[in-house]
């Protein structure tokens, strides 16, 4: 993968709902929507709901459709946190930048995730864990466009 756009990826996540980037005018109706520009590179978040969510991330190059993610998640228990989950995200690896690291943990919340594939085909679940009970989960899938 080319290094120019794994760290816009990553900067674009960070700087969208990760980083509670400020959302653009909605594409549908009631949706959410998060756009991140740099140069021939341009990152779209877009996702209905909020406990029960569908969306989908992309990234264009030049204008030209080259990478998508689908996930749908929910919460699953009490005690979620949102602010966790984008802590959580924030901490993108580069070695799989689809969602957040395969462990990470800050007091009582536990996040896990589990990927396989490569950024070419990939699919994955994401999972927060709150004193030990799961709390929301995520699947997600995604790779290369043409």
């Amino acid at each position: 993968m080319d290094k120019n756009l794994l760290e816009f990826l990553i900067t674009a996540k960070k700087a969208t709902y990760a980083g509670k980037g400020a959302e653009t005018t909605p594409s549908r109706m009631k949706s959410h929507d998060l756009i991140y520009e740099d140069g021939d590179y341009m990152y779209y978040d877009t996702y209905l709901g909020t406990g029960k969510f569908a969306g989908e991330e992309a990234l264009w190059i030049k204008g030209v459709p080259y990478w998508s993610m689908n996930y749908i998640g929910r919460v699953t228990g009490d005690n979620f946190s949102g602010d966790f989950l984008k802590e959580a995200l924030l901490q993108v690896p580069k070695e799989k930048p689809f969602r957040g690291p395969e462990d990470y943990i800050n007091g009582d919340y536990t996040y896990h995730c589990v990927i396989d594939g490569t950024f070419e085909w990939f699919q994955g679940k994401e999972m927060i864990f709150h004193k030990g009970n799961e709390i929301y989960e995520c699947v997600f899938h995604g790779g290369l466009v043409e």
